[in-house]
């Protein structure tokens, strides 16, 4: 049958976090969709509400659609989500240690060369003052 779903029980969280992200980007899509159906009049339709109300379903459901094709059912991206999922177990991922040593490093070397050229302002500015080439900033 083809919308059972293509092999269960593989790339779980992959799948998971996948129709997560895109009911959120459907539900927004039907907010979207809601707003721009507000001023929306139709003969024999008393109120936009209904209006509204039956576009963004329509918009939500055929993205839940899209999104159970591509996430379920489709064999080449679920092939793809599968091996991602498998890749990523293959990772080494960094130690909060290594992660907290390498985010000082970057806050300290960010700071000396902060200090660096501050530095090098100071004696540049310094130099081309004493040469009359910048004036002071006391004139007015």
């Amino acid at each position: 049958m083809a919308l059972q779903l293509y092999k269960k029980g593989q790339g779980y969280y992959v799948r998971l976090c996948s129709g997560i992200a895109l009911g959120v980007i459907a539900l927004m899509g039907g907010k979207w969709m809601w707003d721009m159906l507000s001023n929306a009049r139709f003969p024999g339709i008393p109120e936009a509400v209904y209006v509204q109300a039956i576009g963004a379903v329509l918009l939500v459901g055929a993205l839940a659609a899209v999104g159970w094709w591509l996430i379920g059912v489709r064999r080449r991206s679920v092939d793809f989500l599968i091996a991602c999922e498998g890749e990523m177990k293959k990772v080494n991922w960094s130690t909060r240690r290594e992660v907290m040593g390498s985010t000082w490093v970057v806050i300290m070397l960010t700071l000396f060369i902060a200090l660096f050229c501050f530095v090098w302002d100071l004696v540049f500015n310094t130099f081309f003052q004493a040469i009359n080439v910048l004036e002071t900033g006391g004139a007015g």
